[in-house]
């Protein structure tokens, strides 16, 4: 634990007091109702600070695992979410014991940007039947719902809900901007309960009678025999679970590492500065163990009636704002939860529907970061595509199928720049010959002798391009190709270095080879190239080599003359960068 418990208990207590309302929020938004929220935010808020490997991490239930939820519990049932839930904590322990958390780094920060977008999108839309006051229409499709909610509404209008939910906004995103520290979520949702109670707001429909206390853990849920038809959604549920829960855990350690240099730099100003002594140490967290207690926390959850759960951002960056240093904080986050569960429960049933539905759209609202969006989008024109087509598929599909959407599309763009940078220059000749020559027999040997550097990789993405480069040369009986900046080689590239050797030889173009790195010698070795450049003695060490053989076959073929004897051309080397 930290050698300060006072600010991690004080941490704790403020993180509890902002996730009480987003608890509930989305526990009532995942259709399975507040109970189930606050289970989850108890339950497995201290089962993955526990386990877990972040040191900071706050764990619960999120909006984007919300997103994903709906649909299961309109196809399956409530039961069937546990069940999925269960079986998506046995997938993250597994991906730990794989040690699959390291592969979080390689997913691009386009696509992580219109992930989020995108949920702040479905997640504001998801609240509109609740800041209506209407019912949840029928449907899966979050636009759908959306739209037949609306029509709802203009058949009925509920301004009482409406003006609830539009105060609770206006509070939190006002306040947020002038006291940053102080949870308004809270502030609101008081407020606006005590409004409903005071004012008798029939049309201000609360959360309903919550139970004093967690239920006794129990696998009743569990049906054996719909475990098979449960394994796609318990795929999505994992890997949402897996990519939220690393990214916040990497967002918590940036943030740590950014308030530690601050105070370094304000210790150095001030030695007894209280901020530098407050700030918290740089963090970095294990992706793997991060994995497993995530893994554990949904094993734990459904078994207690909660929703599956994730790391969560918002929660996470108050914990490190206000000065969380170990689990500590996060153990007194759930602890807080579970006192508010057992002494609380009938206040806290009290609490509008519309007022939980404008604590959420004001949420989707803060996860937006405009300028991140801004930046991300004047990078590159890939970056900005990238973006908005994860965004648009993260509301219109589905949140997995967007990221892997958004990690296709990336990858096939990364492989279309690295492909360019591939090139295949001709390179001056004259300044490789020995020797004196007469200004005919410089002219003779450059019609005939073509050198090219190739820079890059060679590799399926463009090896082609290379190909059709390469063979397409005329009018010269020798190439000479310069291999020593390839930085690499596939099995494409190195068949594809075959094929214009034998495509140029049956044209009577002998192709000789100079620095074939060690590194590469195995993929052309395994296509055959390397033999075939070995028997035809094609293959030399520098360039200068390489030049005197083209000259000896040219000579040989009594295309060129006999050379004059030059004592200069045994001291050749390679020329860098040439």
């Amino acid at each position: 634990m930290g050698r300060e418990p006072r600010r991690d208990l004080l941490a704790g207590l403020t993180v509890a007091i902002v996730a009480l309302p987003l608890a509930l929020g989305f526990g009532v938004s995942s259709g399975l109702g507040a109970e189930a929220g606050l289970a989850t935010a108890v339950v497995a808020g201290a089962v993955a600070a526990f386990f877990g490997g972040s040191s900071l991490q706050v764990s619960g239930p999120t909006g984007a695992m919300t997103v994903v939820l709906v649909p299961i519990v309109a196809q399956y049932g409530p039961g069937g979410v546990l069940a999925v839930g269960l079986l998506a904590g046995v997938m993250l322990v597994g991906l730990a014991v794989a040690r699959a958390g390291r592969y979080m780094r390689y997913v691009p920060a386009p696509v992580v940007e219109g992930f989020t977008l995108g949920i702040a999108c479905v997640i504001a839309l998801q609240q509109m039947p609740n800041a209506l006051g209407v019912e949840k229409p029928e449907g899966e499709r979050v636009l759908v719902v959306t739209w037949r909610a609306l029509e709802e509404f203009a058949a009925a209008p509920n301004w009482t809900a409406v003006a609830l939910t539009a105060a609770v906004v206006t509070i939190m995103l006002a306040g947020a901007r002038w006291r940053p520290t102080v949870p308004f979520s809270v502030v609101a949702v008081i407020a606006a309960t005590l409004a409903a109670q005071a004012f008798h707001l029939t049309d201000a429909k609360p959360i309903g009678e919550l139970p004093a206390g967690l239920p006794a853990p129990s696998l009743g849920f569990l049906d054996v025999g719909d475990l098979g038809t449960l394994l796609a959604p318990a795929v999505a549920v994992a890997a949402l679970a897996a990519l939220e829960s690393l990214l916040s855990a990497q967002v918590a350690d940036g943030m740590a590492t950014a308030q530690a240099s601050h105070a370094a730099q304000t210790g150095q100003a001030s030695q007894t500065s209280q901020k530098a002594k407050a700030a918290p140490a740089p963090q970095h967290h294990d992706p793997d163990k991060e994995l497993f207690g995530q893994g554990l926390a949904n094993i734990a959850a459904p078994l207690f009636g909660g929703v599956p759960a994730t790391g969560a951002i918002a929660r996470t960056a108050v914990n490190v704002r206000t000065g969380a240093r170990s689990r500590l904080a996060s153990l007194t986050h759930a602890a807080v939860l579970a006192v508010i569960v057992f002494a609380a429960a009938p206040l806290v049933s009290k609490i509008p529907l519309a007022a939980l539905a404008g604590v959420l759209l004001a949420t989707a609202v803060r996860m937006v970061e405009v300028a991140s969006l801004r930046a991300m989008a004047r990078a590159t024109r890939s970056d900005a595509a990238v973006l908005v087509l994860t965004a648009g598929a993260t509301l219109a599909l589905d949140l997995v199928y967007a990221v892997i959407i958004g990690l296709l599309v990336a990858g096939a763009l990364a492989l279309r720049d690295v492909a360019r940078q591939a090139r295949l220059d001709q390179v001056s000749f004259k300044a490789h010959l020995p020797g004196d020559h007469t200004d005919e027999e410089h002219s003779l040997l450059a019609e005939h002798i073509v050198k090219y550097r190739l820079e890059g990789p060679l590799f399926f993405a463009g090896a082609h391009r290379f190909l059709l480069e390469l063979t397409d040369i005329a009018d010269v009986r020798v190439v000479i190709l310069r291999m020593s900046r390839v930085s690499t080689i596939d099995a494409t590239g190195a068949l594809v270095l075959k094929d214009a050797v034998e495509t140029l030889d049956r044209r009577g173009i002998v192709v000789l080879t100079s620095g074939i790195r060690p590194e590469h010698r195995r993929a052309l070795d395994s296509v055959g190239a390397l033999d075939l450049l070995r028997a035809e003695g094609r293959e030399y060490a520098t360039t200068p080599g390489a030049v005197a053989a083209a000259r000896r076959h040219l000579h040989g073929a009594g295309i060129l003359p006999a050379p004059h004897p030059d004592p200069r051309a045994a001291t050749l080397v390679e020329e860098p960068n040439r």
